[in-house]
């Protein structure tokens, strides 16, 4: 790692004229960003912007092309993650990768354990474990294992982790997308006291409502280039909509053209008592009509939509399609009754990662493709593996391509075309585009209101108010387990939907 010394004024951060080519794509064409001592500063951008490109540059997973990196006015390049950790730089990653098996402490200092002679310092690790557990008020046992955490806490361990390495910036990815409003609260608190020692916080997030409260500066990237960098206390969030997209908010989804019919799915009264409870839930579904599903981390979406396609165990209440009362105990029996669902952990419950295309295609309607000699009729499954790849526009040099080597979008585009092949009556979609850059974002959006043409019910999960705003008739919005409300999507609000979301916390 070369450095150099520089003075930098007021930044404990500087990252200038950042360059990144992959071939065929400028993911990052000089971009700025300055981080001032003790502030948060919000990285934002729609998918595809760079903001993880830059990042990744900065922690040492990847050489940037051009530019220059300045911690403390001196120049430095880290060549590996490890070598950003050791200076002071850590990262909170979205998706939490850490040894389940172990402990919480032997997680926190794996590869540089303290030592007493040859032997592992038990008895320090686990003192000093509780000394950074104790300036974040986190109340967790060191010596509990980690796979028995849940999501918050797990990311709270992450955050002591990068605090163990005394890090002078921490970068944080999406940090609340898995946490209930009073763990948001409990993060806030910890940032609060990050940024009195003087850390840097680089905080990457798309909701608005979190940006405003809790970051001090703004940068917006686009299309691989900064924008702008703006005081985050005075833009407003008209004006970060529009730097990230550049263009109408309106034009970031297809003209509506389904017309919504009459009901296609009833559902009456689901309840399911386990933890975390969904209660009394009662809403219509219309043939050709796209339904939205909003409300805060923590209201329970996602159970809604698994417990509607079996695969969460329902005990009270009744589902109807075309007015016949169905019971999806399961998902391969909600599957026979029309139903599908794309998943919100595309990663770890929508592909088969180490398989190819055309796996991935049919594996969710392999009954339809057993012949009557009880063998799968490849010819049958070939023709409909080009039917996704061509259909879906997946951007892919082979059906023999493994999966996890296409990018995040072109994955979605299997994964719907995937289940548009058991052509169902009713699409569960659950977050659809997440972590998917904004062209396919559309293509996607575009696919949900053809099939609203062709008569069926789509029900979609999202956490982007502008999304859900943008390409859906109704919005059901949920708080805390409970449905708070049915608005019509021309005549509500982003004000309405939130004072909803909040009715029952």
């Amino acid at each position: 790692m070369a450095e150099v010394s520089r003075n930098n004024g007021d930044y404990l951060l500087e990252m200038l004229g950042i360059s990144k080519e992959f071939p065929g794509v400028k993911a990052l064409d000089k971009v700025n960003l300055r981080v001032r001592k003790g502030t948060v500063h919000a990285l934002m951008g729609e998918n595809g912007a760079g903001k993880s490109t830059l990042m990744k540059c900065l922690f040492g997973i990847y050489h940037r092309d051009e530019g220059e990196i300045l911690l403390e006015g001196k120049s430095v390049k880290f060549n590996s993650s490890r070598q950003a950790l050791d200076n002071g730089v850590s990262m909170v990653h979205q998706e939490l990768n850490q040894v389940q098996s172990t402990n919480i402490m032997d997680n926190i200092w794996l590869g540089r354990f303290p030592r007493k002679g040859l032997f592992i310092d038990e008895q320090k690790m686990y003192n000093d474990t509780l000394k950074i557990f104790k300036d974040l008020d986190i109340n967790l046992d060191p010596r509990r294992k980690v796979e028995s955490l849940p999501v918050s806490e797990s990311q709270m361990v992450e955050i002591a982790k990068a605090v163990s390495y005394n890090s002078k910036i921490i970068v944080m990815d999406e940090p609340t997308s898995s946490l209930t409003e009073k763990e948001v609260g409990h993060l806030f608190k910890i940032i609060r006291a990050l940024k009195e020692r003087g850390v840097g916080i680089i905080y990457i997030s798309h909701k608005m409502e979190e940006i405003k409260q809790i970051a001090d500066d703004v940068t917006i990237m686009r299309d691989g280039q900064w924008i702008a960098t703006k005081d985050a206390k005075t833009i407003t969030t008209d004006e970060i909509i529009n730097l990230m997209v550049g263009r109408d908010l309106t034009n970031r989804f297809p003209p509506m053209t389904n017309t919504p019919g009459e009901v296609i799915m009833e559902v009456k009264n689901l309840t399911a008592t386990y933890q975390p409870s969904i209660q009394d839930i009662s809403f219509e579904l219309r043939k050709g009509e796209i339904l939205g599903v909003a409300g805060l981390v923590g209201a329970r979406r996602t159970e809604l939509i698994e417990s509607i396609f079996g695969a969460r165990n329902v005990n009270g209440g009744s589902i109807y399609l075309h007015g016949k009362k169905l019971n999806n105990e399961n998902p391969h029996v909600a599957i026979k009754n029309g139903f599908a669902l794309v998943t919100e952990e595309r990663r770890a419950t929508g592909i088969f990662s180490m398989l190819d295309i055309t796996f991935n295609s049919f594996i969710a309607n392999i009954d339809n493709y057993i012949n009557k000699f009880g063998l799968l009729d490849f010819a049958r499954i070939g023709k409909d593996t080009k039917w996704v790849i061509d259909s879906m526009r997946v951007k892919t040099p082979s059906h023999k391509t493994h999966i996890s080597s296409l990018s995040g979008g072109n994955q979605q585009k299997v994964i719907v075309g995937r289940w548009l092949l058991t052509e169902p009556e009713i699409l569960l979609l659950d977050e659809p585009t997440r972590g998917i850059d904004v062209g396919a974002k559309y293509e996607i959006y575009q696919l949900m209101i053809d099939l609203a043409n062709k008569g069926k019910g789509v029900m979609m999960v999202s956490s982007e108010m502008a999304e859900l705003l943008g390409v859906t008739d109704r919005i059901l919005v949920m708080s805390n387990g409970r449905l708070a409300g049915i608005v019509n999507t021309k005549d509500t609000s982003q004000e309405e939907i939130l004072k909803l979301s909040a009715k029952y916390l």
